[in-house]
């Protein structure tokens, strides 16, 4: 396998006009990925892979997708959309200088599995020209029915065409195919479009490979790994079914899920050995948590990296860019965003960090805020070592608090503090003796009207 070269096609064009959305079908997301990026990642485990990607016209949204998601894709446009077969043939300038093997692959099939595709590839390695990926349909209404005899796949029968006893078959067409590459150009230009619609389908491929005396076979996916997605409905079935394979994966791997229902991870996601993550926490994309950390409920992490040890919530939120050293502790009501927190400092409460950096050890009172954004521009707060700031502080930036510097509580700072100072940024306390007595006096007597 690691020797044979591979090509693969991911078809991409449809409109998904029942997704009832302006933008194309594949770009919605399943676990903060689109889901053509799911597809795009099952290929690009393979070194050295070409990838075509057919799009649609006027797609240049998923264009820019696809070269971020996998720069060395080539798009290629389907101008008319005139079947699955005529949607391969758009990267026909790929196909021409053919590898070892070819995928056919679907952008809104995103739960195919490496597994899924190693099968595939392990079949046309054993001598087999066309591999069909097929599943056993709990209810096969509506798919193409495989018809086999013995290991060779003798026909894919369409719903509408199939007779009765077809219709009886259950194991069943996911669209995923498999050629050797020699072989592909010529067999699928070769398929006609003498039916209803008038179309080129590449399920037609089987039938007209073993009238060449080729081999024909299939291989066999879960009903899972190969649902499509045509509707917002799919798509939440198809998020449900990701998120439990996250959290079964996540388990397996020596993580705590209190409560794995309730937690939702991105594709990206990357937890620790002995990470506890407690109810109704969600993992956006681009988050570490290392090892020992605990996640405590309802909180929110997006583009974080959480140090090993640490502890963080419950209620808080980790924006991009939240870099935390080990042991740190970020409390209830807690943001952080685009800030670093050094080993063992805790922000425990009430408390906003944006654009800074706090030292190994401080401690961040109750009720203190970074001010970052003075409306036109950002700017950082650097709070040094082994630093108390008191709650309820306002520290307006830019300014440094160096190691060891005390700040009082309910200071307002414009100005920065030196190492080992103490600083007080309030206004003077005023006693006024029995004026409580005098006001109590007045209010009492607005509310009965007397002078």
């Amino acid at each position: 396998m690691s020797t044979r070269s591979l090509q693969a096609i991911v078809l991409a064009a449809g409109l998904g006009t029942r997704m009832r959305s302006a933008a194309p079908k594949v770009m919605h997301e399943i676990g903060n990925l689109p889901m053509v990026g799911h597809v795009l990642k099952r290929i690009q485990h393979y070194q050295g892979a070409e990838i075509g990607v057919v799009v649609g016209p006027q797609m240049p949204d998923l264009v820019k997708l696809v070269a971020r998601l996998a720069p060395g894709a080539q798009c290629h446009e389907q101008v008319e959309r005139l079947g699955t077969a005529h949607a391969v043939l758009a990267a026909r300038s790929l196909l021409e200088t053919p590898k070892d093997d070819l995928l056919v692959l679907f952008a809104d099939t995103p739960l195919v599995t490496d597994a899924a595709v190693a099968r595939v590839r392990e079949a046309l390695a054993a001598g087999a020209d066309v591999v069909v990926l097929g599943f056993e349909a709990a209810n096969p209404f509506g798919y193409g029915r495989l018809v086999m005899r013995g290991d060779t796949l003798l026909a894919i029968r369409e719903e509408k065409e199939a007779s009765e006893a077809e219709r009886a078959i259950t194991f069943c067409n996911s669209g995923i195919m498999g050629f050797r590459g020699a072989i592909a150009l010529e067999l699928i230009s070769a398929i006609g479009n003498a039916n209803a619609k008038g179309e080129y389908y590449l399920t037609d491929a089987a039938e007209l490979a073993n009238a060449r005396g080729l081999k024909v076979s299939a291989v066999s996916a879960s009903e899972d790994e190969v649902r499509g997605v045509n509707n917002r409905a799919q798509l939440a079935e198809c998020e449900a079914i990701f998120q439990s394979r996250m959290r079964q994966e996540a388990m397996l791997s020596g993580v705590t899920l209190q409560a794995p229902e309730t937690v939702f991870f991105s594709h990206d996601t990357v937890l620790g050995v002995d990470v506890t993550v407690e109810p109704n926490v969600v993992f956006g994309p681009g988050v570490t948590v290392e090892a020992g950390a605990r996640i405590r409920a309802f909180s929110h992490l997006e583009g974080a990296h959480v140090g090993a040890g640490s502890l963080i919530g419950p209620y808080a939120r980790l924006r991009p860019g939240a870099e935390l050293a080990a042991d740190t502790h970020v409390g209830n009501f807690v943001e952080i965003k685009n800030a670093t927190i050094g080993a063992g400092a805790k922000v425990n409460h009430l408390t906003y960090i944006g654009d800074a950096s706090i030292g190994a050890r401080s401690n961040i009172g109750a009720g203190t805020i970074t001010c970052n954004y003075d409306g036109y521009g950002k700017y950082r707060t650097d709070i040094g070592e082994g630093c108390f700031i008191g709650s309820n502080s306002t520290l307006v930036a830019p300014i440094r608090i160096g190691d060891g510097a005390y700040v009082a509580a309910g200071s307002t700072l414009t100005e920065p503090v030196p190492e080992d100072a103490l600083a007080i940024g309030r206004a003077h306390q005023s006693v006024k003796p029995e004026r409580a007595r005098d006001l109590r006096a007045r209010f009492a007597a607005r509310k009965t009207g007397k002078p």
